[in-house]
């Protein structure tokens, strides 16, 4: 069986020695960006490798170009997921202490580069301690195999393209982050404060419970349905500060059957980088 958006912990201590299951620790602080791996190296799940937000899902940040995390050169990051022990048969499995937050763009990636067999474990790392299962410490690495990229480019937008949305009604713009982040209030990561004009405010966080496990399918399908206000999932587009938490809002419609929105993947640190785009608050 594929496992292609949610997988619980049972699942995946079931398969731990299995080859073609690759696990990938993608625990991350934007304080402290060291702290993930470290935390990775004192324990993590069996087998698991380590995936750096900065370093191994995000390019070269171009001042005033680009945003906090852009997306990373296709062949650099298909070489990277070879490293990791990554093909086309392999079930991976992604997680992190955050309810999924910085695992969703790891999600996101692989199937923007046409890897659909993947997932994100639910309830993450924490539920996986709740639970007692096992656990490991130091570096690990996997046998290196061959990952062909087979992007799908439909799956993300441009600044250009979000330019040309606002204008068009059969278009729905998500903004993932908080809502007195959305609000222009707090803003504490980028140096404009506000939203794009027309977008409605969608925090990831809401699709979780109070264990931070992800809601209800029937949950999560009335939250989306009524942001989108009916209109399908395919004229959608989700952003957030740089691309990252906007991936959960992606994969929280996905596990709900409701299809797959769309990415702006520059987000609002993107977005700013020109005066000439306009700014709601």
């Amino acid at each position: 069986m594929d496992y292609r958006a949610l997988i619980d912990p049972e699942i995946l201590a079931q398969h731990l020695d299995q080859p073609d299951w690759a696990i990938v620790d993608c625990r991350f602080s934007l304080d402290y960006p060291e702290q993930g791996e470290q935390d990775y190296l004192e324990a993590h799940i069996p087998g698991a490798v380590y995936a750096n937000l900065n370093k191994d899902l995000a390019g070269p940040v171009a001042p005033g170009k680009t945003g906090r995390h852009p997306l990373p050169d296709v062949d650099r990051f298909a070489q990277t997921l070879s490293d990791w022990g990554i093909d086309s048969q392999v079930q991976v499995v992604v997680y992190d202490d955050v309810g999924g937050a910085y695992a969703a763009r790891l999600w996101w990636m692989l199937r923007w580069l046409g890897h659909d067999r993947a997932a994100v474990l639910d309830g993450g790392w924490s539920l996986w301690q709740q639970e007692s299962l096992a656990v490991r410490s130091g570096e690990e690495t996997r046998e290196p195999r061959e990952f062909t990229p087979h992007p799908r480019e439909e799956l993300w937008v441009s600044s250009q393209e979000v330019e040309q949305m606002l204008a068009n009604p059969g278009f729905r713009l998500l903004d993932a982050r908080s809502a007195d982040r959305f609000r222009g209030e707090n803003e504490n990561r980028d140096p404009v404060a506000g939203h794009i004009p027309g977008a409605v405010s969608a925090p990831y966080a809401e699709n979780l419970d109070e264990d931070s496990r992800f809601r209800t399918v029937q949950e999560l399908r009335s939250r989306y349905k009524a942001l989108l206000n009916d209109m399908p999932v395919q004229n959608s587009v989700v952003y957030c500060g740089s691309g990252v938490t906007a991936a959960h809002d992606v994969l929280a419609m996905a596990h709900a059957g409701l299809g797959e929105a769309r990415l702006y993947a520059g987000s609002w640190s993107e977005w700013i980088t020109d005066p000439e785009h306009p700014i709601a608050k």
